[in-house]
This record gives C-alpha cells, sequence and structure tokens, in this order.
C-alpha cells in the first residue's frame, strides 16, 4: 500500500515543486516495475497467478524504454494511453490478493482471490496487446501517403 501511495504523490510533489526530470521519471517507471513484477512473480511462484503475466510486464517494460530511448530518439519516456492503464492496474493482482488474506467474511475472500486470477489473466490480455501495439505503431507511422 505504501509503493501504491508514494508512487501517486511522488509525481505529482516533483511537479509541483519544479523538480519533474525525464531520470525521475525513468527511475519512478523502473521501481515501480520491479516492484510489480517482483511481486507478480512471488504470487506466481506461490501458483496464485499465472507465470506468464511477470515474462510478459518484463517484455512490455523493455520495450517501452528501448523504444522511446532508442527507436523513438526522445529524452524521456514514451507512454501509451494502454501502457499507461496496464501500469496502474499491475498492481492490482497484488492487492486482490492480500484483500482476500483480510479476516473477511468467506464470499469476500473468495471473491478478492478469483479476481485477482481473472484480473490476471485480463492483464496478460492486455499487456499482449500493448506489446503488439507497441511493435506495429512504427511500422503504421512509415506507411506511405
Amino acid at each position: 500500500m505504501l509503493a501504491i501511495a508514494s508512487d501517486f504523490f511522488d509525481g505529482k510533489v516533483a511537479r509541483a515543486t519544479n523538480t519533474a526530470s525525464a531520470r525521475g521519471m525513468l527511475f519512478d517507471h523502473a521501481t515501480d516495475f520491479l516492484f510489480v513484477t517482483s511481486t507478480m512473480a512471488a504470487l506466481a511462484l506461490a501458483g496464485l497467478l499465472s507465470p506468464l503475466l511477470p515474462i510478459l510486464v518484463a517484455i512490455a517494460f523493455s520495450q517501452y524504454v528501448l523504444d522511446s530511448y532508442f527507436w523513438h530518439k526522445q529524452k524521456q519516456l514514451r507512454m501509451s494511453f494502454l501502457g499507461r492503464w496496464n501500469g496502474v492496474f499491475y498492481f492490482g493482482p497484488a492487492l486482490l490478493y492480500i484483500a482476500s488474506q483480510l479476516p473477511l467474511a468467506g464470499f469476500l475472500q473468495t471473491l478478492f482471490g478469483v479476481a485477482s486470477i481473472w484480473l490476471g489473466y485480463g492483464l496478460i490480455m492486455s499487456t499482449l496487446l500493448s506489446i503488439i501495439d507497441r511493435t506495429i505503431a512504427p511500422l503504421q507511422l512509415k506507411r506511405p501517403q
């Protein structure tokens, strides 16, 4: 919960104090990536999440960085609509799993556990779409008129 809260506020504070930078953005996204990927890997090792998801997240993040800095030669990360929302929802499986372990009514525990699994499958699909989108986007830009 602290990681999510600090992630939400650090960018706002950096912009408000005029200290936001491309390096800060890369650091923020890299720490988010490390947190969610290691959390997803732990859930996958415990059999609570498909092991495909952390692998796809690693591929998507690598593609995001390489695409931004090397393909488009930008000085900062180049976000996509789908990638941004994936980044937000990547925290979801861990939060839902944690919620499923709270001393709640049995129905809610089951609901949160099942929601975590289904969100994981949804994120596999949306991450695959994001990877495909980033792969074909440069081809669309080079298409002759």
